[in-house]
């Protein structure tokens, strides 16, 4: 096999290119990567055909031709491939339908000395991954490679070629049919992933819809700036969203702005799928591309390499992307062009891939025994002082990402370990809270019992007392425990009637410490709607804070007063001025650190109250406080 390679120039085709060297070759195939308009490939096309009309033709617009180790734009590259031991087929195909094409390409190709298929599509109207799954249902172990057309950013039209034959959708494909031909694939990647997660909400195909909450046009305004999304897709294509997909990164680059804000990319995303932005990394990108080629086979009798790369690493880094090609060049006779997509078959699937350096070494030679570490890198190139910033700016991006996700990383963990203390904190509270509740009942229900039998006695009536300040703390305790479980259900309550009855049930606790209640309603019957375990912790706690913050021999008054439609309740007693009424609701805030508690009930009580659209007006001064709840729409 041997493969020689010309860029035409502007120049007449017949002046450059020796078509006698190829008149008795039976084996011919003809790659043109043709970066000018439709007619100078028309051109090329129908003298090939006359000169030629032996060989296998295929030809693809592009964004930039690769010679060997020179890298063009606005040209036209012809790779002329002879071939002594592979046959050759052709074949096109311009379904609408991405799949279908894949299909008929595969079927039309594929037999069972096929090592290859070299395939071009259009790149704006075909779904390239589509596309490769429609090749992978016919045959999903011969490697495919190639890409999609470009326009040279323009995104306006791409086309493709079949021997004289010009589409501007659809795909052609040659399979090299071969017993000897030796075949090694690779491709380079270097695209970094930065900055947090984001996930694909809406999608179909390869159109994206909303991407974290946002279309995805404002999505990349956001991240990327104005001018980014404004000059979408071309800008675009540098700043791809990458996925992980079979355990290799993927890339999807925007091929198509859409004015409802979603974007299409190259390829598929899938509803669920968490994508990071990326960018390129130079740093990656100046390595000698060759050690990712010899990881994966023996490549010394190497005849030709075919490149086929993304427009992105070219328009990325225009000055530095011959240190990419050039160590290819100096081991064979390289060409290729660069795509708005490159297709690559990994581990039985075919793969869509964007800014990748896709990689063909093909030999028709007996392979040698020579070792991959047994081959010595190119020498380094010499870098200008742009190039060493650039290297350097990427290395900064790359491990201030790098420190940013050990520390989420750690967040992460922390956030972890902090979440299951607080879950066995509320496991060990709800058990707690559940054990304590039988011994509470059965020493309350002794309590009645001992004073049915031999009366009261100050002894016991001190146990009873403090027995109902338990109660009304477990009662708490339960309410925030179980509060998810709670029936959230209301119903008819009379306002009086529940009120009075939890006056009876501390009435000894105030008297306790000298202190007594005084009930006042409007109305003899006040019916309000509502949750019953809900009114139960505003009144209780509100009754026992008085009883325990009133002063000595002070009467606690207790009223009902009705306005329109509201109710309100109303604690007025004698006590110490409330310093810092905007406090006395927080959590675990106590006033007088002396007095006995856990700060917990009157955040509890505000919390109902919210939830309920209670009103809280709290007023105080010096030996006085009152505590007021707007309850809405009285029945």
């Amino acid at each position: 096999m041997k493969t020689f390679n010309y860029t035409l120039n502007q120049k007449p085709i017949e002046r450059i290119i020796d078509f006698s060297i190829f008149k008795n070759e039976k084996n011919l195939l003809i790659q043109i990567f043709c970066g000018e308009k439709k007619d100078i490939l028309e051109y090329i096309l129908n003298v090939i055909a006359k000169e030629l009309p032996q060989a296998i033709c295929i030809g693809s617009s592009t964004d930039g031709e690769i010679n060997d180790s020179q890298i063009t734009t606005l040209n036209t590259v012809v790779a002329i491939s002879i071939f002594e031991k592979t046959t050759l087929k052709i074949v096109s195909v311009d379904e609408i339908d991405s799949f279908s094409n894949g299909v008929k390409l595969a079927s039309a190709l594929c037999s069972e000395e096929t090592k290859l298929l070299i395939t071009f599509t259009d790149g704006e109207k075909t779904n390239g991954e589509e596309f490769l799954n429609g090749i992978s249902s016919i045959n999903d172990k011969i490697i495919v490679c190639g890409g999609m057309a470009g326009d040279n950013a323009d995104f306006m039209q791409t086309f493709i070629s079949c021997q004289n034959k010009i589409l501007t959708q659809g795909a052609v494909g040659v399979s090299l049919n071969s017993t000897s031909l030796k075949v090694t694939n690779a491709y380079n990647f270097n695209w970094s992933p930065i900055g947090i997660e984001h996930e694909i909400e809406e999608v179909e195909g390869n159109r994206v819809y909303k991407i974290s909450g946002l279309t995805p046009l404002d999505f990349y305004e956001k991240y990327l700036g104005t001018y980014v999304a404004s000059s979408l897709p071309a800008t675009g294509i540098e700043f791809p969203l990458i996925v992980q997909k079979n355990k290799i990164p993927i890339a999807r680059a925007v091929i198509a702005k859409h004015e409802d804000g979603s974007l299409s990319f190259a390829g598929n995303l899938h509803k669920g799928d968490i994508v990071k932005l990326g960018f390129g990394n130079v740093e990656l990108i100046m390595n000698n591309p060759l050690k990712s080629l010899f990881t994966k086979g023996y490549i010394k009798d190497t005849e030709t390499f075919f490149i086929y790369a993304c427009m992105a690493r070219r328009r990325y880094m225009p000055d530095l992307i011959n240190i990419e090609i050039k160590p290819f060049s100096k081991i064979a006779s390289t060409a290729g062009f660069f795509t708005y997509g490159e297709f690559y078959h990994n581990k039985g699937k075919n793969e869509l891939l964007n800014q990748t350096l896709t990689i063909l070494a093909l030999s028709e030679q007996e392979q040698t025994t020579t070792q991959p570490d047994a081959i010595h890198e190119n020498e380094n190139t010499k870098l200008s002082d742009h190039a060493k910033s650039l290297q350097a700016l990427t290395h900064l991006i790359q491990q201030s990402s790098t420190d940013y996700n050990i520390q989420s990383k750690e967040l992460e963990e922390g956030n972890i370990y902090a979440q299951n203390l607080i879950t066995s904190q509320k496991q060990f509270l709800k058990h707690a809270v559940h054990e304590t509740n039988t011994p509470l009942s059965v020493i309350m229900g002794n309590i009645e019992m001992f004073e049915m039998e031999f009366g009261k006695n100050k002894y016991l009536s001190n146990i009873e007392v403090a027995m109902k300040n338990i109660f009304s703390i477990y009662d708490d305790l339960s309410y925030l425990v179980k509060k998810d479980q709670v029936n959230q259900a209301s119903h008819k309550i009379d306002l009086v009637d529940f009120i009075r009855a939890r006056i009876d049930f501390f009435s000894s606790s105030a008297l306790k410490v000298k202190s007594e209640f005084k009930f006042k309603s409007s109305k003899h019957k006040i019916i309000l709607n509502f949750n019953e375990t809900k009114l139960q912790r505003i009144i209780d706690n509100n009754l026992t804070n008085a009883i325990k913050y009133t002063l000595p021999n002070e009467i606690i008054n207790i009223k009902l007063e009705l306005l329109n439609n509201n109710c309100d309740f109303i604690v007025e007693s004698k006590s110490a001025q409330i310093l810092d009424p905007q406090k006395i609701f927080e959590e675990y805030y106590r006033e007088e650190v002396s007095k006995d508690g856990f700060g917990l009930g009157l955040n509890l009580v505000k919390r109902i109250c919210s939830e309920e659209n209670v009103g809280i007006k709290l007023e105080s001064g010096k030996n006085w406080a009152s505590f007021t709840y707007t309850f809405k729409e009285i029945l």
